[in-house]
């Protein structure tokens, strides 16, 4: 579950929410202006975000070597290629 919250509400009940973080596993998304700016997520799932934004990097810098003699419209069509493909299944 994720919970919408203004900064002002954010700083005044701050402990609050760190225990719904923490124990009910409750994402906060906190709002600036209307509009969010940050998120308050609990330690396990960040750790998990990290490890998958690592993994993400790795495999992006694979791809980058693999491709990297590639002209970049050459690379293009096989991406739109391999996309056109996916979605007629």
């Amino acid at each position: 579950m994720i919970h919408s919250v203004s900064a002002v509400s954010f700083r005044q009940n701050l402990g609050e929410m760190l225990n719904q973080v923490q124990y009910q596993k409750v994402g906060i998304v906190i709002n600036k202006d209307g509009k969010p700016v940050a998120a308050l997520v609990d330690a396990d799932l960040f750790a998990r975000i990290r490890r998958m934004r690592d993994r993400f990097n790795e495999l992006s810098d694979q791809v980058a070597a693999a491709y990297k003699d590639v002209p970049a419209e050459v690379g293009m069509a096989e991406i739109d290629a391999a996309v056109a493909q996916e979605r007629q299944r």
